[in-house]
């Protein structure tokens, strides 16, 4: 719990506000005090957020979804307002900690307490599904600890049982990890009761493991393995394993029903035993926290703290009108008339410009050095660093700080702990390599920090917990689109052939996903997969052929891989048109496939700047610092940089600060060199996708072909 700002009102539909439970992309959770003396805890959704229309319907039906549920182990809703320009909802205060915090912080919890967990769950489910509703986000997370039992909250994705969903097309519902594989549907029309009861399987192997039973890292890996793999469930007690494992049942008939699992699973705690489900010291710290709690007092009505000749002079009218163009009258003490001392838009007296940091954490001198990108990141933010800092009309001045974190896991997480913890840190640019992506956007998003994303590949659908990720290169799908548009337009084929690689390929999963859901020229795509360990490509080659293939699609990310693959397509007497996606397109492709990679097309999110009109004056400013012309990437860091400086040139300097940033970055606009760059105030992706770039191999280099949909036949022959 952290104590209210000045920008914070001090009430809300009736409940005195008494401090932050915790606040996001999508709003602030207040602690508060009803009218009849009962904490409560009041959601308030973003004016922003609410401006859209489906999302404000998807409030609304959270509202109606919590308000019809009465049950001990449900959070029903007390009190909401869905029409306020900022809709709010007020639910039971529960003082206890989420199960991921309990779990995360003090470890797995003792067989008996996961089987009264399951059990009261359990029926918290059998009442949310008599009301009609499906949970579909049943979660670590969405699920509170109290002295007598856990509570289920969060009905956001809530809705009944084969209703339309208000969700956009091509989103998977639900947190990877714990949600069903028929959830992994795009349109999640097969996601039912069942699919809660799988939810609630993983959720009970992670309080009893401290891991879930698919695993962690980019989020469609985890959705792949938990649609094709069997659940890892070492460590967990003997007692759960069969009621666990008949919850994670692939197929959904084959789930027990939430009343059949609580029977198995028991609840025989009664009385006295009942407030001492918990294993010490969680029952403490509920106990710590409700007191402070109840010891909180009320704050004191919010004043406007200005000179009182200034507040006489001016009238009610005349405040609420200001109010509106930036004087936050409720809840905000208005600074603004003793900190401004000038009109808006006169000149500033001369003084010293602040510093502001930005930094980037990127692997120097580790396995990646040898790529490149670390260092093209740190070139390209170097040269945007020195531009913006030599404008005469700048705010303010920028410095940079590179961090090497060499590659290593354990050294990336304690680099990041270290950046977060500075707070002359605004922002941070990184990772540089996929595996570090999870350890800093959950560090970053606990400490308020905007984390940059430029090349490591992004999650489809980010964990909640990574609300201040930046992502401004698309998620790895969109790798895709030239490969079905070129196929489709440029050289039409109806038979493809697609070879994922496994080993090392779970980057290249959502590659294969999309053509089996939409196949070039809307014919047949047919898969040969390539075992981890395995380096039967000419037998992949055989098959291939046999299946009539017209092209084939390499799946993979190894360059000598990729490699291999390209020999034994040319070995195996292979004619047709070949291609890569951008993790295979490497110096070392060309080297080890030799003449067998000639013509090979590659996907990629990266852009030529030398290709670029724009880029000119980048590129040459380029040359002349470093001998050279940008490498891959370089573009794109340079742009991230121009973000941020967009970002906070928008804000006021009271307000260039991390958390000012991390709000006003997602409704910035930025012309880059590379690509515009701009974001859905709610979901905080990309608002322009065609951003993918077709890449050709001639005479034993890669050779731009353009942006995938603006490449012409002619030119890609």
């Amino acid at each position: 719990m952290r104590p209210l700002t000045s920008a914070d009102p001090a009430a809300i539909g009736g409940n005195r506000l008494l401090g932050r439970l915790g606040s996001g992309g999508m709003g602030t959770v207040y602690l508060a005090r009803s009218a009849a003396g009962t904490l409560v805890a009041v959601k308030v959704i973003r004016a922003d957020h609410a401006a859209n229309p489906d999302f404000r319907a998807r409030f609304r039906r959270e509202v109606e979804a919590a308000g019809q549920l009465t049950g001990r182990w449900v959070v029903p809703v007390v009190a909401a307002d869905p029409q306020a320009r900022e809709p709010w909802l007020a639910t039971p205060f529960v003082p206890g900690p989420s199960l991921a915090e309990a779990v995360g912080g003090y470890g797995p919890l003792p067989a008996r307490a996961v089987r009264t967990l399951g059990a009261r769950l359990a029926e918290a489910l059998e009442q949310v599904h008599a009301a009609g509703l499906v949970h579909r986000d049943v979660k670590p997370g969405n699920i509170l600890l109290a002295p007598d039992g856990p509570r289920l909250i969060d009905f956001g994705i809530a809705r009944a049982e084969g209703a339309a969903t208000l969700t956009a097309v091509d989103a998977v519902l639900g947190t990877p990890g714990y949600l069903a594989p028929e959830q992994a549907r795009t349109d999640g029309a097969a996601a039912g009761a069942p699919s809660d009861v799988f939810s609630l399987g993983c959720v009970l192997a992670y309080a009893a493991t401290g891991h879930g039973p698919f695993g962690g890292g980019h989020a469609a890996a985890v959705v792949y393995r938990t649609v094709h793999d069997e659940p890892e469930l070492s460590g967990l007690p003997a007692e759960l394993l069969d009621p666990v494992l008949a919850c994670l049942a692939k197929d959904p008939t084959a789930r027990p029903t939430p009343a059949e699992l609580r029977a198995v699973l028991g609840d025989e705690l009664t009385g006295a035993d009942a407030e001492d489900w918990l294993p010490p010291p969680l029952p403490r710290l509920i106990a710590e926290r409700s007191t402070r709690a109840l010891d909180l007092p009320a704050p004191e009505p919010t004043r406007i703290d200005a000179p009182e000749a200034v507040v006489r002079g001016l009238t009610r009218r005349r405040l609420l009108a200001a109010g509106a163009g930036g004087l936050a009258l409720i809840g905000a003490p208005v600074a603004w008339f003793t900190t401004r001392g000038r009109a808006r838009g006169t000149t500033p007296p001369a003084r010293d410009l602040a510093t502001l940091t930005l930094a980037l954490q990127a692997d120097l001198t580790g396995p990646g050095k040898g790529i490149g990108i670390g260092q093209a990141h740190e070139r390209g933010m170097r040269l945007a660093v020195d531009r913006h800092n030599s404008r005469k009309d700048a705010a303010f001045r920028l410095a940079l700080r590179v961090a090497d974190d060499a590659g290593d896991p354990a050294r990336a997480a304690q680099v990041v702990k270290e950046l977060a913890a500075d707070p002359a840190v605004l922002a941070l640019t990184g990772p540089t390599w996929d595996a570090a992506l999870p350890e800093l956007a959950t560090a970053c998003g606990a400490a308020d920090l905007a984390l940059l994303l430029v090349s490591a590949d992004s999650a489809e659908t980010a964990p909640s917990q990574w609300r201040t990720l930046v992502a401004t290169r698309p998620a790895g799908d969109q790798l895709a689109l030239p490969v079905i548009d070129y196929f489709s337009r440029i050289r039409p084929v109806h038979r493809t052939g697609l070879v994922e690689d496994v080993e090392g390929g779970e980057p290249a999963y959502p590659l294969v996903r999309v053509l089996q859901q939409s196949p070039p020229s809307q014919g047949t795509v047919s898969v040969h997969r390539i075992q981890a360990g395995s380096s039967d490509f000419a037998g992949a080659v055989r098959a291939l052929t046999g299946a009539g293939a017209e092209a084939v699609v390499y799946a993979g990310t190894s360059p000598q891989r990729a490699a291999q693959m390209a020999r034994a397509l040319t070995e195996g007497g292979f004619r047709g048109p070949r291609m890569g996606i951008q993790h295979a397109m490497e110096p070392a492709f060309l080297t080890a496939a030799g003449p067998a990679a000639e013509g090979w097309l590659f996907s990629a999110l990266f852009t030529d700047p030398l290709a670029v009109p724009a880029a000119a004056e980048f590129v040459a400013a380029h040359r002349t610092a470093y001998g050279q012309p940008p490498a891959r990437w370089a573009t794109e860091a340079y742009d991230a940089v121009g973000l941020v400086t967009a970002a906070l040139t928008g804000l006021g300097e009271e307000g260039r600060d991390r958390a000012g940033l991390t709000r006003r970055i997602f409704r910035t606009a930025h012309e880059g060199l590379a690509k515009p760059l701009s974001f859905d105030s709610n979901t905080h992706v990309l608002t322009r996708t065609r951003t993918a770039h077709l890449y050709r191999v001639e005479s034993g280099a890669y050779r731009y072909l353009g942006l995938h949909a603006d490449v012409r036949p002619e030119s890609a022959q």
